[in-house]
């Protein structure tokens, strides 16, 4: 299959995808300190977000004929992050959520939106760059909250 590779591409962006959905309800579920508040609700919009997007990579990939991956233990394998497993502090949350958006970021600049420009597939392009815009907000969000600190 000509697209095979953005498949392969798409269903990574999916389990990046999932990664953060559970990491995000760690944090929300997790988090302690003064911002408390703020941040538990800021962590559940941008899990409920999430849930959104990884609906529209999945439903993305059976578009171009692929099989989105479905199971926790393939998600975990072909992830490129990490899952959170300390209790971190707001803030070691905050700049992991930074690193983590930063580098998907940099995966669908360097992997995706070449790979769909190759198949002439706009429409994955597009969400791809939809995607990216979002992500580049949440980091300009979050190292403005951050800066306060």
């Amino acid at each position: 299959m000509e697209n095979q590779k953005l498949i392969n591409f798409l269903n990574q962006l999916l389990s990046n995808y999932v990664v953060m959905y559970v990491k995000l309800h760690r944090y929300h579920w997790y988090v302690q300190g003064k911002h408390f508040f703020v941040l538990h609700k800021k962590f559940e919009e941008m899990y409920s977000r999430f849930a959104v997007e990884l609906d529209e990579i999945a439903e993305r990939i059976l578009m171009i004929n692929g099989k989105p991956l479905a199971t926790m233990s393939k998600f975990l394998k072909e992830s490129t992050l990490e899952e959170a497993t300390a209790d971190d502090k707001e803030m070691e949350m905050i700049d992991q959520m930074i690193q983590d958006f930063s580098q998907m970021i940099t995966e669908i600049n360097q992997s995706g939106k070449p790979l769909a420009e190759k198949v002439n597939d706009e429409p994955t392009v597009d969400m791809l760059t939809n995607l990216q815009s979002k992500l580049e907000k949440d980091i300009w969000m979050l190292k403005a909250y951050s800066a306060y600190e």
